[in-house]
């Protein structure tokens, strides 16, 4: 996971690009394994306005599409569009349950590159990435935990989790995304996660954020929880992207991407 800033779209799309030559150049699928749901390489690039404006958000959504047309063309990499970025506001899970098989690539071939795959490309609001890993082994208790926890079940309001099992930790893992901050935010839905675990006989042996978490977000947890789940100010990504001198002079960091 790696999180590129700047204070406007473009400033932070060249870096985007290199990353992904990169991928290209050094990565492969060939041979791959994983739990986690993945189909490229390059496996998902979303350009976040941070601030949340409609005039922020168009810019994210145009970057977002000048990168998957400059992806496919360069690297012939099928390529699906999703939130702000697809016409129709398709989500990234729709995108992994429809792509080649109901949908055809908005961007490059029709068939996924034999050593890259394919790649999701979209513009969206932030969200918080994060896993809590259970003392339990068990996968089917992670398994209905992320069933109880994900909205579309009716659980909490813009959570979307998957139960996996991390063969190298040997341990049982809920991965959660949360796409709807303001109602749902990483305490709500690490400490539900927690109780549910609880009311399994067993309980979360510790909390991994993937990628950076907005501070308003982290602003809103107690002390308690941030000993609890080891999150700290260095997680914010205001925090990383520093501030003052350090920051783009006369360039707001809500403004970013």
């Amino acid at each position: 996971m790696f999180t590129l800033v700047g204070p406007r779209a473009h400033d932070a799309a060249p870096g985007a690009r290199s990353l992904a030559a990169a991928v290209a150049e050094q990565c492969s699928l060939a041979g791959h394994e994983g739990a986690h749901p993945r189909f490229g390489a390059l496996d998902v690039v979303p350009f976040v306005a941070l601030g949340g404006t409609r005039v922020e958000r168009e810019q994210a959504a145009d970057e977002a599409r000048a990168f998957a047309r400059w992806w496919a063309d360069e690297f012939a990499v099928p390529v699906f569009l999703y939130d702000d970025a697809d016409p129709e506001h398709r989500d990234l899970p729709t995108v992994r349950a429809s792509s080649f098989r109901h949908r055809k690539p908005d961007f490059g071939p029709a068939e996924p590159h034999p050593r890259l795959g394919a790649t999701a490309v979209g513009a969206r609001r932030p969200l918080v990435a994060c896993n809590c890993v259970l003392v339990s082994r068990d996968v089917s208790v992670a398994r209905r935990i992320a069933r109880d926890v994900r909205e579309r079940n009716g659980g909490l309001r813009g959570v979307r989790a998957l139960g996996f099992f991390l063969a190298e930790s040997q341990r049982a893992q809920v991965s959660l995304n949360l796409v709807d901050l303001e109602h749902t935010g990483v305490q709500d839905a690490c400490l539900h996660v927690r109780e549910l675990a609880l009311g399994y006989g067993t309980d979360v042996a510790g909390v991994e954020l993937v990628g950076l978490i907005p501070g308003r977000d982290l602003d809103r947890c107690t002390d308690d929880f941030l000993r609890w789940s080891g999150l700290d100010v260095e997680s914010a990504i205001e925090v990383r992207v520093g501030k003052g001198p350090r920051w783009w002079p006369g360039e707001p960091l809500p403004g970013g991407v």
